[in-house]
């Protein structure tokens, strides 16, 4: 047998023998903190910090307002409605009254055409699993939920009268598929009434998504294998009832995204024939004959375009932080938002025929602030910002560029105190992630401010496997490619610690979910690194990531661990499969969450149990949470004064 194999009964989270050991680990935790006298310290900044009112970037639908905000106390933001920005408030939905441990969450919300209603979908303790249900603006009343959803889009009819969404109906309670069909529910029905409008039996590893195109004629499906970005592109003419889903884009050829129409002509986001993406427009009557290219691709990637005010804008990603360009219908050229530098786009909110759109912005050290834009006049008017107890004008951001082993220039953000004297180090923390296609961009994190405040340095990697550079950036760092994204960030810490900007003594690596692998697998692969390591969330056996909940979803951008040519670049690497016995690994906090049905905790726990054998290794275990999403803020300020215990302890804080 196996030595990983060993520890495949930690799988299982209701055998006695997991139970067992889970109590032991919380034994062994609580020991391992109560020692830890800055704990009431972290515990206080970090509640200080994260009680501020927090702004999300509104909705204008129907003439009327819809915005998520959450003020200095609420554990989870609140959805609001006003007939106009500067009108009379009202409050539709409050998820901290939901569940005594405010653990419901508002995942997503979407307004009908009309106004008069909006569908919204809620998680318990961060599931992915979630339930929708329906409010009636003006008379506060529900429908009743609809249960059994997950990653789905909600695309309103034309005349409001009901919505598609991606579900699963009573195959779920069935447990036989995993592709859900995309269902159409009457208001006021029973959703076991809900008609099926799509469904493919034939193909069950694909995910559909709902959309309605923005003149309301079509509505449009994107379809995925897993977390590919190179979706499908299915559409039926919703003035003729009768008609088929056509498939005008297969799957797996390149990514493309719907951003307006005119009758048949569609305009496209695409990444076909352009590494950082362009603006097609073709009939989806004769795709093939009638593309042709109106915006080319730029000298940086393509993010997101939005019609609105019949005019293109093109959110771009420039080193690592947005920007925001202005074209014609036409694909002209016209003008660029003013916005600051190392500031990140969280949100674009308009429509074709209005001139009118919301945006958000934020930077590391400033939390989100909700713009109007007149395009007319281009126009900018501040509506709102939060108000922190952070002076973030006594910190400054800088951003350097690292080589890698292969001599790729990978980005790094630095944010750190202005007035700090000169010294041989910093304490450090090094966050990166490095898949999926995903960008660290520019974003306020609360939970980073104490470390701030006491004199330390976050150093944030953008490394390949993520979007910043388009698609071969993403391509570079996936599949058997993935060895890059370790000697990316392997080459960041270095660089720390040859500028002097830290020790490696005082060099700690952080990273989630996929970013947990990264620090994992560069744990292992170069102990020598970093002083200790926070591993969140973490994917750690991938020669089984597989076979749990939707990590089957993943095997685009991994691997799949039964083809043998796979298996041999992933066992490679796999953090559960390279743990040495006699190497000296600094200290790791191995984090995860007891209802996480996205990244199943075995992975943690399966890890720190063959750590624990030879090494210091802290396992940490939440109780009613998930992967990450919908946490309330008491849960976070919890996570994180554990974590700055560790660190504390582990790098020695003491003497700094």
């Amino acid at each position: 047998m196996q030595t990983e194999e060993l520890y495949e009964g930690l799988e299982n989270m209701n055998q006695k023998s997991t139970k067992d050991w889970l109590d032991e680990q919380r034994l062994r935790s609580a020991q391992y903190f109560s020692g830890i006298n800055e704990r009431e310290e972290f515990r206080s900044s970090l509640s200080n910090h994260m009680k501020y009112v927090r702004y999300m970037v509104p909705k204008k639908i129907g003439g009327r307002l819809f915005f998520e905000k959450a003020e200095e106390y609420d554990h989870q933001p609140r959805l609001y409605m006003r007939k106009d920005y500067e009108g009379e408030t009202s409050l539709l939905i409050d998820p901290n009254s939901l569940s005594k441990e405010a653990t419901l969450s508002i995942t997503n919300y979407y307004p009908s055409h009309c106004g008069k209603y909006v569908a919204y979908t809620l998680s318990l303790d961060g599931s992915d699993w979630q339930q929708i249900r329906v409010l009636a603006t003006d008379t506060m009343l529900e429908d009743d939920p609809i249960e059994g959803v997950r990653f789905t889009h909600i695309a309103w009819a034309p005349d409001s009268s009901g919505f598609y969404y991606a579900g699963y109906g009573r195959e779920l309670e069935e447990n036989q598929r995993e592709s859900p069909g995309i269902y159409f529910h009457q208001l006021a029905q029973s959703y076991k009434e809900d008609r099926i409008v799509f469904s493919d039996p034939e193909e069950n590893h694909y995910h559909y998504q709902p959309f309605l195109s923005d003149d309301h004629r079509f509505i449009y499906l994107y379809k995925n294998q897993g977390t590919s970005v190179k979706n499908g592109f299915l559409v039926k003419d919703l003035h003729h009832s009768d008609q088929e889903f056509q498939e005008i884009f297969p799957v797996g050829t390149a990514e493309i995204r719907y951003v307006s129409n005119v009758g048949h002509r569609f305009l496209f986001l695409t990444d076909l024939d352009a590494d950082k993406k362009r603006i097609i427009e073709f009939s989806i009557d004769h795709p093939e004959e009638t593309l042709v290219e109106i915006i080319p691709e730029l000298q940086s990637p393509i993010l997101r375009a939005d019609m609105v005010h019949h005019k293109i804008l093109l959110t771009v990603m420039k080193d690592c932080y947005h920007e925001v360009f202005i074209y014609s219908r036409e694909g002209e050229y016209l003008n660029k938002l003013d916005l600051p530098s190392y500031s990140s786009v969280s949100e674009i909110s308009g429509k074709r025929n209005h001139s009118t759109l919301y945006l958000g912005l934020e930077s590391f050290l400033s939390p989100l602030k909700v713009y109007k834009v007149d395009l007319s006049s281009n126009l900018q008017t501040l509506l709102c910002q939060s108000k922190t107890i952070f002076d973030e004008e006594e910190y400054l951001v800088d951003q350097v560029f690292v080589k890698s082993k292969d001599e790729t220039e990978i980005p790094m953000f630095l944010i750190k105190g202005k007035n700090i004297p000169e010294r041989e180090f910093m304490p450090t923390i090094l966050y990166g992630y490095g898949g999926f296609n995903i960008s660290l961009t520019p974003k306020y994190q609360p939970w980073f401010l104490p470390w701030l405040e006491n004199g330390g340095l976050i150093a944030v990697a953008n490394l390949r496997g993520g979007g910043e550079y388009g698609d071969n950036w993403h391509r570079m760092g996936m599949l058997e490619q993935k060895q890059n994204v370790f000697d990316d960030y392997i080459a960041c810490g270095e660089w720390l610690v040859n500028h002097s900007y830290t020790r490696r003594d005082k060099l700690a690596l952080y990273g989630r979910s996929n970013g947990g692998l990264l620090v994992a697998a560069t744990m292992i692969q170069r102990p020598d690194l970093a002083g200790a390591v926070i591993c969140s969330v973490p994917v750690l056996d991938m020669m089984r990531y597989h076979k749990f909940t939707i990590g089957h979803y993943w095997i685009p951008e991994y691997g799949n661990p039964d083809d043998p040519g796979d298996a041999e670049y992933l066992k490679r690497y796999s953090p559960l499969h390279n743990v040495k016995p006699k190497n000296a690994y600094p200290p790791i906090l191995v984090s995860t969450a007891k209802g996480d049905n996205r990244v199943v905790p075995a992975h943690g726990m399966k890890f720190a149990a063959k750590l624990q054998e030879n090494h210091r290794a802290v396992f940490r275990l939440e109780d009613q949470a998930g992967h990450g999403h919908g946490k309330p803020v008491y849960k976070t300020v919890e996570e994180w004064t554990d974590f700055y215990s560790f660190l504390w302890k582990e790098l020695e804080m003491g003497d700094f």
